[in-house]
């Protein structure tokens, strides 16, 4: 019985390193929707410089001119 209560013990303990180690691992986790590839990153960078330099289209003015 003794053996038992140890092997009890020893289990819980184990169990709260996992859940600690868990813990860790979930808020140092990154988000894979915020990774880009280097070809989307450089989409991106192309896109941003399109809009800074004013010739990116509202989405408005790009269906109106699917429309005609």
């Amino acid at each position: 019985m003794a053996s038992e209560t140890v092997n009890v013990q020893q289990m819980t303990e184990e169990l709260k390193a996992i859940r600690a180690d868990l813990d860790y691992i979930k808020e140092h986790m990154i988000d894979v929707d915020t990774i880009l590839t280097p070809e989307e990153k450089e989409r991106l960078d192309e896109a941003i410089e399109e809009y800074n330099s004013g010739k990116a289209v509202s989405l408005e003015d790009f269906e109106e001119e699917l429309r005609q």
